[in-house]
């Protein structure tokens, strides 16, 4: 069965790809590319929960999403 997806969809999808191009830059395509064979829904998860929609929340700027991010997996040693 074809998934179908609508425009809402492909948005986010290349949102979350654009994001995680900024935060991984090359390393990004392996990222994906990783998930491909195995999990390819949690790579298209991944990509438009959390680089689409979370990551493009407004109030804070990448490098501040970053740090809180590295701060948190810090404290929970």
């Amino acid at each position: 069965m074809k998934e179908v997806m609508n425009m809402s969809d492909k948005t986010r999808l290349e949102n979350g790809q654009e994001t995680l191009a900024k935060v991984d830059g090359a390393a990004a395509a392996n990222v994906m590319h990783s998930l491909a064979d195995i999990a390819p829904d949690v790579g298209k998860y991944i990509l438009e929960f959390a680089f689409s929609d979370i990551y493009n929340r407004p109030g804070l700027d990448l490098k501040q999403r970053e740090m809180i991010t590295v701060t948190a997996l810090l404290i929970q040693g």
